[in-house]
């Protein structure tokens, strides 16, 4: 007699010993619950040709040939995966919307002997959770926004501010962008998707404790290609806002040092540079580019941050018609005066250092 599987909320989620995704892997890759292992029931082109057989040939077809993939695709998980799993091990199940293929599974694991259950909603469920967290979180925390030009040491100085044990959300660590056309991430890794993003996003905000302030970085509502949710954008312009200053110099070392890799390709370097097209004269640009070329990233970047994104900063910050709550300035954008700043902030705030 077939055991009826257990269906479980959310927010039982803690109560299992591991969390299966039992989607396609390109499911899985576009965004998933933290800490799921992908453990699909059907591969992509498997589901892609059940689906082309519902339409074609009736749902008793799909499910013929559908339902002999799913068995083999649970035996070989159990064979590969689960030898080792003792007779205790709780694992909950999810699919798109904690139908078939997440129900599948479980009935599975239950009759073998382990006490599986069922996400309820699956995936679909859980995503509506986190559009609404993405509402409901931003505005119940403290922030504190640190501000500044390009090369002004804002992520560091972050860094230094979670050595020291302040609560800190790195936005452009998740979305895995600087926020410039310039701003991709190394090596060509691709920035998560807006789910993802979202995703890891709630994750974060969850974490923190609404009595303590939480520091961030200034941001635009675009990073790259994900967007930050409204409420978040709402909650930092209305947040008390750190305005780092530092010698053009300094500035300038830092951003060299923080984007040399971009001179290991300067034909991709140059070609980035079109997107300036139209908001810099063409000479401007042309002479940009050559310098690209050419590898002399020094007078690039300098140009770059006289001619483009410090116009474009004092901009935003005449837009915004806020004054900061406090300045910062920072002499030396080394290891020793972002600690300084970092034990300044905290001490203004009540928080304190520690090592």
């Amino acid at each position: 007699m077939a055991v009826k599987p257990d269906i479980v909320t959310l927010d039982r989620i803690g109560e299992f010993d591991t969390l299966i995704d039992a989607r396609t892997p390109a499911e899985f890759a576009l965004d998933h619950l933290p800490g799921a292992v992908n453990l699909p029931v059907l591969d992509d082109e498997q589901r892609r040709l059940v689906g082309t057989i519902y339409k074609q040939a009736g749902a008793f077809e799909a499910r013929r040939i559908g339902g002999a993939w799913v068995a083999r695709n649970i035996a070989r998980h159990v064979e590969r995966t689960m030898q080792d799993k003792p007779a205790h091990w709780r694992p909950l199940v999810y699919c798109w919307r904690g139908g078939q293929r997440s129900g599948s599974f479980v009935l599975w694991l239950r009759q073998i002997g382990w006490a599986a259950a069922q996400l309820q909603g699956g995936y679909k469920g859980y995503r509506r959770w986190v559009v609404e967290q993405l509402q409901a979180l931003p505005p119940t925390l403290r922030w504190r926004v640190v501000g500044g030009p390009t090369g002004s040491g804002k992520t560091r100085l972050l860094r230094a501010l979670a050595a020291r044990g302040a609560q800190v959300l790195d936005l452009e660590a998740l979305a895995r962008h600087r926020g410039s056309i310039l701003g991709a991430w190394p090596d060509g890794q691709p920035q998560p998707s807006q789910k993802a993003f979202d995703t890891a996003l709630v994750d974060a905000l969850r974490r923190f404790d609404p009595a303590r302030p939480v520091w961030v970085e200034a941001e635009s509502r675009k990073i790259g290609a994900v967007q930050l949710p409204q409420a978040l954008v709402d909650a930092l312009q209305r947040a008390p806002r750190v305005q780092v200053e530092a010698p053009f110099a300094a500035r300038l070392a830092l951003v060299l040092e923080d984007y040399a890799w971009l001179g290991r390709d300067p034909q991709a370097l140059a070609q980035r540079l079109t997107a300036l097209r139209g908001l810099q004269p063409n000479d401007t640009l042309a002479r940009w580019q050559t310098w690209a070329l050419a590898g002399n990233l020094p007078d690039l970047f300098a140009e770059l941050m006289t001619h483009h994104y410090d116009p474009l900063y004092r901009r935003s910050q005449d837009r915004s018609g806020v004054p900061p709550w406090r300045t910062v300035p920072v002499a030396a954008l080394d290891t020793d005066g972002l600690n300084r700043a970092a034990s300044d902030l905290l001490n203004d705030t009540g928080q304190g250092t520690h090592a």
